[in-house]
């Protein structure tokens, strides 16, 4: 890429997104002042192999200016969650980890298992990666200590106590059986038990529990017993290494031999709650500063931070290395002395956290230990992930169809209709071999019962939608369909613009399509050869483009048949007198069915834009005429 000229480059802060020659953003970036951050992509020598490699591929860059520079970074790790560049440190495993929620506001709270923390006034203990661990310690706590189980909702219907009051695990609040202060009695203890206090929990129940046995009050006994074990259980599985309690997340680093690794730890109360690992294959020792700053905008744009996170050692500010060593374009460039990377990400997270959060290198040994043990995960993680050896299935996929490159994002097409009607195009979208179904499209054409023209028309329209370009367009059918969408693309200039591939059923004895899913007798074909590939019979690259193909069959019928219900309904809506086809639209989008329109109120028809009062009483005096 051409170095762009400075004075079009903004001083401001904001983001920078490079575009390769399809149009796709292959690399995302925030900076404190914009044009020295992109100035220094194009310094003669010291740049690192991945940005070399990203800018042999990039031939554009557009800019987003923000007005401060914690709004870049948000900005940046939205971006990068949106957009997944090739040449990012991206977050791919980005779910939602469990977290228990006790609302306190209520006066017979319940223990809830959540997925994200809201600033709604409840407490929040977690976060635990393992879903199923996290449910076996909710049950053996409503074992232990009687709470509600049921929504709010039906706490307020009920007419009588649930199976659970019976089993002795509930004392039924909903019927009046418990008094809140009672019952908050329990509450207190889980609290306590979820904060790490096990040990002043325990005493206490021991005490009790002698107390009990001492009054002869024997079936009080065995059941603070049974709360004693379970404690303990629960307990046992947790290693303190906060002897003083404390939240913290430590942060380990490994650099293996084909990649590099992340391991994170959860430190709750002064306990290790759980923990987390991440690999990045191709990535060496030089890249873990960028890793590090990244991972920690991506990861904790999604999670409640705790109010310290430890790093192995706190990254040189590159922004801060540039001021310094900034010399083209410096009299354009103003010195900002603003926020360094680690004090604009602390403000950051301290807004996600409602509080204060440090990020800091190890203080003590007993630091050093924690990330001692977060590097192992990571370790573990990285002997792991590379003893797999494999090929990934867009490796295999681009070695079998004699692509130049990766296919990252694969489009496929189908052509659905009845008889020549309600004809349409459905085409979905795999990035990074998963689908991306908020970009799955379907495209209205005109009626013809051709498939090959409708093909033909349909890569004018794909073309007028613009990048970003597939790397691969998969087409439902056979080599008459590969040969229209070849003969589009060459008319209209754009032959290598993407590869091309078909993939066709396979033919029964009497020589029709054989449409069962997961046909392993399914043929690829290639443009320029008569013959298909020589895929393996059930081998991974077959397999997953049958997978790409199934889905764009369902997705097209189902547009397909949605059509066809509209167009059905809009006839038998304009049978009534003063419907026309504008109104009959109005209503199909608005309810979907005839027995929703039929249930409508006047006021519900008065929300469509451009149905009054009168308009509206007509209309439902005729749709409850409707047979």
């Amino acid at each position: 890429m051409q170095k762009p000229e400075p004075s079009s480059i903004p001083l401001t802060p904001g983001v920078y997104l490079y575009k390769d020659a399809k149009g796709r953003i292959i690399y995302v970036g925030k900076a404190r002042v914009l044009r020295r951050r992109v100035l220094s992509y194009f310094r003669p020598e010291g740049l690192p192999a991945k940005t070399r490699a990203m800018l042999s591929h990039a031939v554009s860059i557009e800019y987003l200016t923000t007005t401060t520079e914690k709004e870049a970074l948000l900005l940046e790790a939205s971006c990068i969650k949106k957009h997944r560049p090739h040449y990012n440190i991206v977050l791919r495993d980005d779910k939602q980890y469990v977290l228990f929620r006790i609302n306190p506001k209520h006066p017979f709270p319940r223990l809830e298992i959540v997925r994200q923390a809201r600033r709604d006034g409840a407490r929040y203990f977690g976060p635990f990666t393992s879903a199923l661990a996290a449910r076996e310690t909710w049950k053996l706590i409503h074992r232990a200590f009687a709470l509600r189980r049921c929504t709010d909702k039906a706490m307020k219907n009920r007419v009588r106590p649930c199976l659970y009051h019976f089993m002795g695990q509930c004392p039924a609040p909903c019927m009046g059986l418990v008094t809140s202060q009672e019952y908050n009695e329990n509450v207190r203890k889980v609290t306590d038990l979820l904060q790490g206090r096990s040990a002043e929990l325990l005493g206490s129940l021991r005490a009790a529990m002698e107390q009990a046995s001492e009054d002869l009050e024997f079936e009080r006994a065995a059941s603070l017993r049974d709360q004693i074990r379970a404690v303990e259980s629960t307990v046992e599985r947790q290693a303190a290494v906060l002897p003083g309690g404390g939240d913290m997340d430590a942060v380990g680093l490994f650099a293996a031999d084909r990649g590099l690794a992340l391991g994170l730890l959860f430190v709750r109360n002064g306990a290790v709650t759980d923990g987390r690992a991440f690999y990045w294959p191709g990535l060496t020792f030089e890249d873990a500063p960028e890793l590090l700053w990244s991972f920690m905008g991506q990861y904790y744009s999604q999670a409640t931070p705790p109010p310290r996170v430890l790093l192995p050692w706190i990254p040189a500010d590159q922004e801060e290395a540039e001021d310094a060593e900034s010399n083209e374009g410096a009299e354009a460039v103003p010195q900002t002395g603003g926020l360094s990377t680690r004090e604009t990400l602390e403000q950051t997270l301290a807004d996600r956290r409602g509080g204060a959060v440090r990020i800091v290198p190890p203080q003590n040994a007993g630091d050093n230990q924690l990330i001692d043990l977060a590097q192992s995960n990571a370790r573990e993680e990285a002997r792991r992930q590379e003893q797999k050896s494999e090929l990934n299935i867009l490796e295999r996929l681009a070695r079998a169809l004699h692509l130049p490159e990766l296919p990252m994002r694969i489009e496929c097409v189908d052509v659905s209709h009845t008889g020549g009607q309600q004809t349409r195009v459905g085409m979905v979208v795999f990035e990074d071999g998963k689908p991306e179904r908020s970009q799955y499209r379907a495209y209205a054409m005109p009626d013809s019962g051709d498939d090959y023209a409708t093909l033909y028309a349909w890569v004018a329209r794909r073309l007028e939608s613009g990048p970003p370009w597939p790397d691969l367009l998969l087409i439902d059918g056979g080599r008459g369909q590969l040969g229209a969408v070849q003969r589009a693309l060459r008319e209209a200039g754009k032959e290598d613009l993407f590869a091309l591939a078909a993939i066709a059923k396979a033919r029964d004895e009497e020589g029709h399509a054989d449409r069962r899913a997961g046909n392993v007798a399914d043929r690829i074909f290639v443009p320029n050869r008569s013959n298909p590939l020589p895929l393996r019979e059930g081998g991974p690259e077959l397999l997953f483009l049958q997978n790409v193909r199934d889905n764009t069959h369902r997705f097209a019928i189902g547009r397909h048949r949605r059509a066809r219900q509209g167009a059905a309904l809009s006839g038998e809506l304009m049978r009534l007198p003063g419907i026309g086809p504008a109104t009959a639209r109005l209503l199909w989008d608005n309810f979907g069915s005839v027995e929703a329109m039929r249930a409508a109120s006047v006021d519900d028809l008065c929300r469509i834009p451009g149905i009054g009062p009168a308009k509206a009483a007509l209309l439902r005096e005729k749709l409850r005429g409707l047979d």
